[in-house]
């Protein structure tokens, strides 16, 4: 839970209070003993919300303070790194003509090697599509010749019943 909200609970919590204090009061108001106690109850917790309130007040301070160091420290780090800057710019490179030409052809490079690569990228994509459907094809060819088998076995034991059949009726004729 976040500070804030932690502080937001709490004066939210002090206020239901206060406000039970105080219609507390206004009930007993005709009995006086009970009038005093719930001033005095009024009272310590109004003394209380203004410590909260003090303390709340003094941790926004140590915030803010610490901000501000913060703040401080980052525009002297900001200001020392654009002295740097200035300097390493202030710099000559020997090579700056030939890094230069070297630094184009990479450009021309990359650029020419862009559309190789989406071009790869998609021929690579085509490939696996047709070797898959390849593989799909080559397991249905698979599947069918292993029913073309059974089916040729199944046949030919037909066929070798009938053949002994015949042979048996051949031979009853005998």
């Amino acid at each position: 839970m976040t500070p804030q909200r932690q502080i937001l609970e709490q004066q939210q919590h002090q206020q239901l209070q206060m406000q039970r204090v105080r219609n507390s009061g206004f009930l007993s108001f005709n009995e006086s003993p009970v009038k005093d106690e719930n001033d005095e109850m009024s009272r310590s917790a109004l003394a209380a919300f203004r410590s909260k309130e003090e303390e709340i007040e003094r941790r926004k301070a140590e915030v803010k303070e610490k901000v501000q160091s913060q703040l401080g420290r980052v525009e002297e780090a900001s200001k020392r790194l654009a002295e740097i800057l200035d300097e390493l710019e202030a710099l000559t490179d020997p090579m700056r003509k030939e890094v230069s030409i070297v630094r184009k052809k990479i450009d021309i490079v990359n650029r020419e090697l862009k559309p190789l690569g989406l071009s790869c990228q998609k021929k690579e994509r085509e490939y696996r599509e047709v070797l898959e459907a390849f593989n799909e094809k080559s397991k249905e060819k698979a599947q069918l010749v292993a029913k073309l088998m059974e089916l040729v076995g199944e046949s030919e034991k037909l066929r070798m019943k009938k053949l002994e059949e015949l042979s048996q009726n051949i031979e009853s004729l005998r």
